[in-house]
């Protein structure tokens, strides 16, 4: 039977992430998922969860060892972290998987457990700490999947096989013809303008507060978590409302219930040509979309998505959104079809067939 170890860089989430969206689509391989260790004080997750027939989830019982960990620690660390591994393995009668891997610190791993191949699906512009841990990495890897052209560039140069495998999305959930509008939004008097996506002190929200500022008609509407800090820079803005986060499943009655869908830059993402997944939601919505972005990169969708790179021609982009007609809707659609995750999944099991790794 297929065998794959997934070293997740993130736990497994109720909205799944990239490693989760492509792994539950493998349904014919036996996976086990190792999540990180929770924070200190968070209580330790059941583990073995069985989350899909084919997928049970494991949490690692301390965190990998780090940079500034004294040497004793690390040795410390990985030897219980692998030991937890190998007797994983042993409980489900893995032998020789493929080693699937989401973060350069996991290839601390390469030595220390049995497998029949290597891949690394890069999602994420890793910092310069990470470079040489991310070479190894590559170096090793018989498959690497990168989620974007910049990505691939990069890791070039350690392995000759790499797949660009952008990020996707669900659009069943998106073509349903009954959505709800959510109260929350039917109160609001106005156009409405809405993100999706946790808000921290990484993002950018310059331009939304001068567009708040200069139209104080317009409602903006963030579905996400978000930090205290964050709640204390808008709190002087009336027209705009944080709606904490919300269950996956109702995502598109809120961005059914928007007039214009918008994105801001993350200062810790510099240079990243990743085009996130809440994107790709956004597209298959049909809703205009308007979006911050980095001058220097090529856009995404130029004909269906307003791009602006400051804080005043954010302000015209979502005005031009919100006087655009129905026109585009489709294309958007069709993009987002284009990029469903089941397509995306039968490329992964197809380049592991062909690698012989599956």
């Amino acid at each position: 039977m297929k065998q794959i170890l997934c070293l997740s860089h993130s736990p497994w989430q109720a909205r799944p992430n990239r490693t989760q969206q492509l792994l539950t689509r493998l349904s014919d391989a036996q996976i086990l998922f190792f999540e990180p260790a929770p924070p200190r004080d968070c209580s330790m997750p059941q583990q073995g969860r069985r989350m899909r027939p084919h997928i049970w989830v494991y949490t690692l019982p301390t965190p990998l060892p780090t940079f500034r960990d004294h040497p004793l620690l690390q040795k410390r660390r990985l030897d219980k972290i692998t030991g937890f591994i190998q007797q994983t393995m042993e409980k489900h009668g893995m032998r020789e998987p493929v080693l699937w891997c989401s973060a350069p610190n996991q290839s601390i791993f390469l030595d220390r457990l049995a497998y029949r191949g290597l891949v690394y699906d890069c999602h994420y512009f890793w910092n310069e700490n990470f470079l040489e841990q991310e070479s190894d990495l590559t170096c090793h890897a018989e498959v690497v999947f990168a989620a974007s052209p910049g990505l691939a560039q990069r890791l070039a140069p350690c392995n000759d096989n790499i797949v660009l495998l952008p990020n996707g999305v669900n659009p069943l959930l998106f073509s349903q013809e009954a959505l709800t509008l959510p109260s929350a939004l039917a109160a609001l008097k106005g156009p409405v303008l809405g993100r999706v996506g946790d808000l921290t002190s990484q993002v950018d929200l310059g331009p939304l507060i001068y567009a708040a500022q200069h139209r104080l008609e317009w409602q903006f509407v963030l579905i996400g978590r978000y930090t205290k800090p964050i709640a204390v820079q808008l709190s002087p803005f009336e027209n705009v409302h944080l709606l904490g986060g919300i269950n996956a499943l109702d995502v598109p009655d809120y961005l059914c219930g928007c007039d214009v869908l918008f994105d801001l830059l993350q200062r810790d993402r510099p240079g990243s040509d990743v085009v996130s997944s809440r994107i790709y939601e956004y597209l298959a919505s049909g809703k205009p979309i308007a979006v911050m972005a980095d001058p220097r990169l090529p856009e995404s969708f130029p004909d269906v998505i307003e791009t602006a790179y400051d804080n005043y021609g954010f302000l015209r982009r979502c005005r031009r959104a919100l006087e655009e007609g129905p026109s585009k809707a489709g294309l958007r659609r069709e993009y987002a079809n284009q990029a469903a995750w089941s397509s995306r999944a039968e490329t992964v099991a197809s380049i592991l067939t062909g690698t012989g790794l599956f």
